[in-house]
């Protein structure tokens, strides 16, 4: 008997998080752009990258729409890279605000306050390719760069961007008094425009979920493993948008989801957990502080359904699955460490690749510390769908860490003392 066609729960999971928020209609769409303000408010998707390069994702998962914000982290990684932490530092400082994304705010040395708001973003994108580069070559250098992290080419959308121009005098208020207190050195009306440019990217959830899946791996792409960012620059990214990330929502933020994260006008939003994986969403009604209504909802019951809090004091492992052997017609699946959602979704993947083969399956949960819910229930749906291929199934569970083993159509999980037992 063989079973090599399993399928993955995770974009189950994942598509019943959008039907739990999908009746929310609350907020609205962008408002002061008019392409944005014509956008259809109802498309809903979500997107994981792991750090091993896995996709997953559910809804209106292959709607393209423009990065806005969510590309401020990006730029940063690479003015980082390009000019180094001295440099970007004289240039932008990295302190919360606790404003809007659109004050003209400096600090005490004149500098934006961090690079997540628009008068720090504007100054990032200038140090890009260098203060004598021509808009053009600019916003090349960056789009290159964003394709780079997507693993696609990714396209600027110019429709989008007249649009934004139009009524972008805040914008301009800002270039201009960067260029005053000599922050920027190029024409004001150009700064704006290489930054708009730079917002109009154009993406899908299941690409920023690649770009975040970079950063959470260190600057390692997932799917070519090409290293495209340094591992401090991916450190200091991470760090300013877990502070500022989300504007004068960020310390709620931080409180109540606990990920490094970053939200755009055009409704998407991203999320990053260090060594694991990145999330994006894209929901275009936006709240007060411009944030996805929906978007800000799932990854409040990602965060508790996961166990995704950086402050979560749970032991954490990802490399579960030790080993699996075939004996005499029995395969033996043993995992190892504290069990969350990465922990499980590596089981997934692991039993999804193997070649089944004889008529039993045991997990043996001997080294296994902690078992988080989210990961006992991939844990029990990935039995159930051994077993629904025609397996007998039972576990090996000396420490009582999976207990009362019941499957979701309420037949029992057959329990040994040990694998002698069989």
């Amino acid at each position: 008997m063989c079973a090599n066609k399993l399928t993955m729960p995770i974009p189950e999971y994942l598509s019943e998080i959008l039907e739990s928020v999908r009746a929310n209609t609350a907020g609205e769409v962008a408002n002061y752009i008019p392409e944005l303000k014509k956008a259809d408010p109802n498309p809903l998707a979500i997107a994981i990258c792991t750090v091993d390069g896995r996709i997953y994702s559910a809804g209106d998962d292959e709607v393209e729409f423009t990065m806005q914000s969510i590309s401020k982290p990006f730029a940063y990684a690479l003015a980082l890279q390009e000019c180094g932490a001295d440099q970007v530092f004289d240039t932008v400082a990295v302190e919360p605000s606790g404003e809007a994304f659109n004050e003209l705010s400096l600090d005490g040395s004149n500098r934006p306050m961090n690079p997540m708001i628009n008068a720090g973003a504007i100054a990032i994108n200038q140090l890009i390719n260098g203060s004598d580069s021509s808009v053009e070559d600019r916003v090349e250098k960056i789009r290159k760069y964003f394709s780079e992290l997507a693993g696609r080419e990714l396209m600027i959308d110019r429709r989008l961007t007249e649009s934004e121009l139009v009524g972008a005098d805040r914008n301009l208020s800002i270039a201009h008094m960067l260029r005053n207190y000599g922050v920027i050195d190029d024409d004001a009306h150009d700064a704006v425009l290489s930054y708009t440019l730079q917002c109009a990217i154009k993406i899908t959830v299941r690409d920023l979920a690649v770009m975040t899946a970079t950063l959470a791996a260190g600057g390692v792409q997932p799917i070519t493993g090409k290293k495209l960012i340094d591992t401090k620059v991916c450190r200091l990214t991470l760090s300013v948008m877990a502070s500022a990330g989300m504007y004068n929502e960020a310390g709620q933020w931080l409180s109540t989801v606990g990920i490094p994260a970053k939200s755009g006008v055009a409704g998407g939003l991203i999320g990053i957990l260090p060594g694991q994986l990145g999330i994006s969403t894209f929901s275009p009604r936006l709240n007060a502080q411009g944030n996805s209504v929906r978007g800000v909802e799932i990854f409040k019951t990602l965060s508790d359904d996961m166990g995704l809090h950086l402050m979560s004091t749970e032991p954490v492992a990802v490399h579960a699955v030790r080993t699996i052997t075939e004996k005499d017609g029995v395969t033996t699946i043993r995992l190892q460490g504290a069990m969350n959602f990465s922990a499980g979704e590596n089981f997934l993947h692991e039993i999804q690749q193997h070649q089944f083969e004889g008529e039993m399956v045991v997990l043996d949960l001997s080294r296994v510390i902690t078992l988080h819910p989210m990961a006992m229930r991939m844990i029990k749906e990935g039995l159930k769908r051994i077993r629904d291929a025609g397996f007998k199934v039972a576990i090996v569970d000396p420490d009582n860490v999976l207990p009362n083993f019941t499957f979701s159509d309420g037949t029992l999980c057959a329990q040994l003392a040990s694998e002698r037992d069989l």
